[in-house]
């Protein structure tokens, strides 16, 4: 039997909180406002559940409703998570992908990861959890998705892990499952992948100036920006998204915003006499309605990373694109005295030391434009004195 009654519950109007029992009680706020809430232990924890206002429950009512909370609590439910699934469902994977895809978007700078995030787990993952709530999808349902591509495409099928893991780790921050992606022992039901070498193939520094020699055979916008690829050491996107207000030709200087740059920061590239050569190239067959240095088809647009990787599977080198900067990376220790930390700062790497990072403001801007008119030559095989002196000089620092 509780301790209030209908008459004294109307009678009530001092702020405070008014017990009847088993959790149960009345709480007049300092504007008067009253309102029912149960007080009761949910996994070791006291929670307090509001059950609602006195205008629109009765006493009888709000007893009804209690025991009601109780219940559920008693089945081991979470009343208050209970309300939260009826107010903010939980979605099916394909439709919280959907919010993560949406929600990352704009973080990503690359324009082609943008787009196959999505579409790989469209093609992968949607056939088997596209339609079950995050909610249920545990690591014998993974499993089955990865298993059929584990070993025929590895590098794919960890791609499909991870973004299978993004999309149940930000429900799991959301409060739409108990616990986060379960990577550890799904590891251990998929079988060892092969391992193969990490780099990526590299064409040997030696080969690479008959290499520009067989591009120079074609006119086209892949094979110049190729060119333009390998003589500034530049990655794939940032060749591709080049523009022409990015390039001062006069002070031989190509300045790559931040938001470009995989580290987040302008990286200021000094273009040798050959790398100058394909930009001026490039400006001959420039595109009015576009800024692009090496626009696409459409001339808005610029070339795709597969426009660069056809220009090398047509003359047949067996190498990636990507694998020119290790190239040169190879041709800088084995072949100069340039610093590496200098040869790190022509490729935009970070800088591992931590408090190194914080205390270099340089970025070795003179010495590269040496660095780099030796790169250009030796490409190019072209007698640079001025290329060679700054290899001295750096030899003498």
């Amino acid at each position: 039997m509780g301790k209030l009654t209908a008459l004294k519950v109307k009678a009530l109007t001092e702020p405070g909180s008014y017990v009847d029992g088993d959790g149960l009680m009345l709480v007049i706020g300092s504007g008067g406002a009253a309102r029912w809430k149960l007080r009761a232990m949910i996994a070791g924890k006291r929670r307090d559940i509001g059950v609602g206002s006195l205008k629109v429950l009765s006493l009888a009512d709000a007893r009804a409703k209690a025991a009601e909370l109780r219940r559920q609590i008693a089945l081991g439910l979470d009343p208050i998570a209970e309300r939260k699934k009826i107010v903010d469902p939980i979605p099916t994977f394909k439709e919280a992908a959907g919010r993560v895809d949406e929600e990352q978007k704009a973080s990503w700078k690359n324009g082609k990861h943008q787009d196959q995030w999505i579409s790989t787990l469209t093609t992968y993952a949607f056939p088997k959890l596209g339609k079950r709530l995050v909610s249920e999808i545990e690591g014998p349902l993974i499993r089955e998705v990865l298993l059929p591509i584990w070993l025929s495409k590895p590098e794919t099928a960890r791609r499909v892990r991870q973004r299978i893991a993004a999309v149940l780790d930000w429900s799991y921050a959301k409060g739409y499952r108990p616990t986060e992606a379960p990577l550890r022992s799904l590891s251990k039901a998929l079988p060892r992948q092969p391992r193969k070498d990490g780099h990526f193939a590299a064409l040997p520094f030696t080969d690479v100036p008959a290499l520009i020699e067989r591009l120079r055979e074609r006119s086209a916008a892949g094979r110049l920006a190729l060119e333009a690829l390998i003589l500034t050491a530049a990655r794939s996107g940032e060749i591709r998204g080049a523009r022409w207000s990015e390039v001062d030709l006069d002070a031989a200087l190509w300045s790559i915003p931040a938001e470009r740059m995989k580290m987040g920061r302008m990286h200021h590239v000094p273009l040798s006499a050959q790398a100058l050569d394909v930009f001026r190239r490039a400006e001959a067959l420039r595109v009015p309605c576009s800024d692009l240095v090496f626009p696409g088809q459409r001339p808005k647009n610029p070339l795709s990373d597969m426009t660069l990787l056809k220009v090398m599977r047509d003359m047949k080198t067996g190498v990636t694109v990507h694998g020119f900067r290790s190239a040169f990376r190879d041709w800088v220790a084995e072949e100069t005295s340039y610093p590496g930390e200098v040869a790190e700062a022509a490729l935009a790497h970070s800088i591992p030391n931590k408090v190194e990072a914080a205390y270099r403001r340089t970025d070795f801007l003179s010495k590269r434009r040496a660095l780099m008119a030796d790169w250009g030559a030796f490409c190019l095989k072209v007698a640079d004195v001025d290329g060679a002196q700054g290899n001295a000089a750096a030899t003498e620092n």
